[in-house]
């Protein structure tokens, strides 16, 4: 057949005739039809098939109350960080933005590195890098390196989470940094950012998760290196630390983080003890009327749209509710006008398809849900030119109370809670990802829920659930923030007559 080919490539139609030839001698009178499925006991299991409860991750609290949680995992990368129960909510007694310039300031100058460079060029050593986020309610430390680099990568993240040295020149560096980003940030279309924290402030006014996680513009010139050292004195302890870590060994990594978190003695020291407020929802309304355009530096005007939060208070992350609310979130969906695609926020979530696709004013529509450990925060964010701004709010109110006026459809609910687990398991096959999974759940509830167990926790969730939880919601005090050209804006009042009425026509009917 060899010789038959290669002697026929000299001559096309005879190759091509030879092809069509071979094609004709293949039998297709055993192969299935592709409306019948597939199934071989040779090549498939049951037991392949069923997921299986196998918990890999390992838990270790040292002495000093410091707690370690590894998992072990394949390739020759591994992440390993230190996340540490601090955040903006916890800046009651200080300037707000402290959490920020943290932020900016990790991996700098230590007691035993010089500066940021002489990190950078230690972490390239050990074919990794750092990096360092910080969240209302939770501050992370991380880095990759190659698996067996363990010891260099635990010596760095306990320099720069225990040894900082804070230098006045590095402090008054990055405060310029957080200028130029707060600047940036005027320039985005979406103020995603101001947004949220707009709505935080108003939902939780003037205690924890309300304070600001950007740092106010006229807080920038009272911070200082010793306002700085003060709150890591405070928050910066074992007790309030876990280090996470995947791909690694967890004898290896306890043993490590003994040696430079228990043994090594840090630069700060306690003696403040910790703000402890719960979280208090409160509702409000708050808003940043902007009469003019913004411009665009150099290049064209942005256009004048009017960004708008209307939220609820939802589930902490320990209530089994918050399941349903993820669900939730998934099922009203949305986003940009421009964009169809995508699980969560494609044609078939509500958003998209009640109000950006039949309301061509509407720029921006998508549901966000929001899990503290004390608290949870359910908000729909909708941008339009400033003409519409009751438009706007009369279409969001109306997809609130459909929660509790319409029925949720079976194939809805199924779909939203096919859409979440998806994503749920996407998101885990990466390894920075399950590094911070674990850790949050080892910091925040002291345990760690497999990707099997939150799967079934998800799918647990019925129309039933969705139907308590918004009623539920519903019945919370109303959170509003608005940013942009809010002349036609309606009141905080008239919104809140709004959602009566409709909540009261709708259960009318519901009855009828």
């Amino acid at each position: 057949m060899a010789a038959k080919v290669l002697k026929s490539k000299s001559n096309p139609l005879q190759f091509i005739s030879l092809i069509f030839s071979c094609k004709r001698s293949v039998s297709f009178d055993k192969i299935p039809p592709l409306t019948v499925p597939f199934f071989n006991e040779n090549v498939f299991s049951k037991n392949v098939l069923s997921a299986q409860k196998i918990k890999n991750v390992k838990f270790t609290t040292l002495q000093n109350g410091l707690k370690v949680a590894s998992e072990d995992s394949f390739g020759q990368f591994c992440t390993i960080g230190a996340l540490i129960d601090a955040g903006s909510r916890y800046e009651i007694d200080y300037e707000g933005g402290v959490s920020h310039i943290l932020e900016k300031l990790a991996f700098h100058s230590t007691a035993n590195y010089e500066s940021n460079e002489v990190i950078v060029k230690e972490l390239e050593k050990l074919g990794g890098h750092a990096d360092c986020q910080i969240f209302r309610d939770c501050s992370i430390y991380a880095a990759s390196a190659f698996k067996y680099n363990v010891e260099g990568v635990v010596n760095i993240l306990s320099e720069t989470v225990l040894r900082p040295t804070l230098k006045d020149s590095e402090v008054e560096e990055q405060k310029q940094s957080i200028l130029f980003e707060l600047d940036s940030l005027n320039y985005r279309p979406d103020l995603e950012p101001q947004l949220t924290d707009l709505i935080h402030a108003a939902a939780f006014n003037g205690n924890t998760l309300g304070l600001p996680k950007l740092c106010p513009q006229n807080s920038i010139s009272k911070l200082s290196s010793c306002i700085l050292k003060d709150y890591m004195n405070r928050y910066y302890r074992p007790e309030r630390i876990t280090i996470s870590g995947v791909n690694v060994n967890h004898e290896e990594l306890v043993k490590y983080c003994k040696k430079f978190f228990v043994d090594n003695a840090p630069i700060i020291k306690h003696r403040i003890d910790p703000d402890r407020s719960i979280a208090q929802y409160t509702g409000g309304i708050l808003k940043d009327h902007r009469p003019e355009p913004r411009l665009q530096p150099g290049i064209t005007q942005l256009p004048e749209l009017v960004h708008v939060a209307i939220a609820f208070e939802g589930a902490n992350y320990a209530d089994k509710d918050m399941f349903s609310f993820a669900v939730l979130n998934t099922l009203l969906g949305g986003g940009g006008s421009f964009s169809a695609g995508g699980p969560g926020k494609g044609m078939y979530s509500r958003l998209y398809t009640n109000v950006l696709n039949r309301k061509h004013w509407m720029f921006s529509s998508a549901a966000f849900n929001h899990s503290y450990a004390d608290a949870g925060l359910f908000a729909i964010h909708s941008s339009a030119h400033p003409s519409e701004a009751k438009d706007l709010v009369k279409v969001i109110t109306n997809e609130y109370t459909r929660l509790i006026s319409e029925p949720f459809h079976e194939v809805e609910v199924a779909r939203a809670k096919k859409q979440t687990q998806s994503m749920l398991m996407m998101n885990l096959e990466s390894r920075v990802v399950r590094f911070e999974d674990i850790g949050r759940q080892i910091l925040g509830l002291g345990f760690h829920k497999s990707a099997q167990e939150l799967y079934e926790s998800i799918e647990a969730v019925t129309s039933d659930d969705l139907r308590r939880i918004s009623e539920k919601m519903l019945s919370s005090k109303l959170s509003v923030a608005a940013i942009g050209n809010l002349e036609n804006f309606p009141s905080y009042e008239e919104i809140q007559k709004l959602l009566i009425k409709k909540s009261f026509t709708s259960k009318f009917f519901a009855r009828s």
